[in-house]
């Protein structure tokens, strides 16, 4: 009952991160959906086609593990590749379509992830997720595509509690952000403390951990999608290796990509 309550609450971040960034693309005309973003030759077009190509593997996961297994590339730079060409697909679509499509796409997720039964794992790009596990995976990603829509118009969108899915992940693929550029992850856990939308603090690691990592929840998740700079934020660390951890930090699977360059005012780019 307990993990029923848990994915059920995810699910309903999950909708709701959709819902926001539906309304921050659906009045956008024609020129809008062609505007380019921060991600080098991507259009918002391509940000939403991105979303709705991923959200249909995650689907395919979900109704159809071996269809999807059996269609799983063999390494970062193939899917890397995939995720290019299914977002240039989507982005040559006449936005109207691509918004529909997107828009059917989320609602269909989200009834196969809510009726799968407890204790259900899915194949992906890595290790084998939860029902949770998937849910918040697309909660991080819509977030930071979101982000990039948003930072395309200047538009600054106030954090919300959900905030703590991409906080999760990002603590959680710590290992990984090493991993995938070949470095040896730290031996020792570090301590993460973020100062959450709320005032709150949400915690990870042990108290008593030599090596940590503070500042505020937002600009956390930030660095983590790789939507800004680490200079470009208040996040801090105290040790060599967590201070390491800010330059990689990373809670996507797959390459790292560019990242974003320092903002050149200081501030936030």
């Amino acid at each position: 009952m307990v993990e029923v309550r848990a994915v059920q609450a995810v699910l309903e971040d999950l909708r709701a991160e959709g819902e926001a960034l539906d309304a921050l693309v659906a009045p956008l005309g024609a020129e809008g959906w062609a505007a380019g973003t921060p991600a080098a030759g991507w259009t918002v077009a391509h940000q939403v086609a991105h979303l709705a190509w991923t959200d249909g593997r995650a689907l395919l996961a979900v109704r159809d593990p071996d269809g999807f297994t059996a269609e799983l590339g063999g390494d970062l730079a193939e899917l890397a590749a995939s995720v290019d060409k299914g977002a240039a697909a989507g982005a040559a679509e006449p936005y109207a379509r691509l918004l529909a499509r997107w828009r059917a796409g989320r609602d269909a997720l989200l009834e196969a992830l809510g009726a799968a039964p407890p204790g259900a794992r899915f194949p992906w790009y890595g290790p084998p997720m939860s029902t949770a596990s998937v849910a918040t995976g697309r909660l991080m990603e819509t977030w930071a595509h979101g982000e990039d829509v948003a930072d395309t118009f200047g538009v600054r969108r106030a954090p919300t509690a959900r905030l703590r899915h991409v906080a999760r992940i990002a603590v959680r693929a710590r290992d990984y952000a090493f991993a995938v550029r070949g470095m040896a992850p730290p031996a020792e856990e570090f301590r993460v403390e973020l100062a959450a939308p709320d005032g709150g603090l949400w915690t990870y690691g042990p108290p008593d951990a030599a090596q940590r990592v503070t500042g505020p929840a937002l600009d956390f998740c930030l660095l983590a999608v790789r939507r800004r700079h680490r200079d470009d934020t208040a996040v801090r660390a105290q040790g060599p290796d967590a201070d390491r951890w800010l330059s990689v930090a990373q809670a996507f699977a797959g390459p790292p990509g560019a990242g974003r360059a320092p903002a050149a005012d200081g501030g936030a780019a």
